[in-house]
């Protein structure tokens, strides 16, 4: 499974930019933004074949 990954501003939360990874990169990822404060928003990712 893959989660699209958007990392949010920190004024109004709107979308900076977005990533698509794998589920075993999301626990990385999470732990990192929390580290620094980071707001994101991880939601499944289907690809347009799928």
């Amino acid at each position: 499974m893959r989660f699209e990954i958007l990392r949010l501003d920190d004024v109004d939360g709107t979308a900076v930019d977005s990533t698509v990874v794998d589920v075993a990169s999301v626990n990385r990822i999470v732990q990192q933004a929390a580290s620094i404060g980071q707001r994101i928003l991880i939601r499944p990712f289907e690809s347009a074949s799928s």
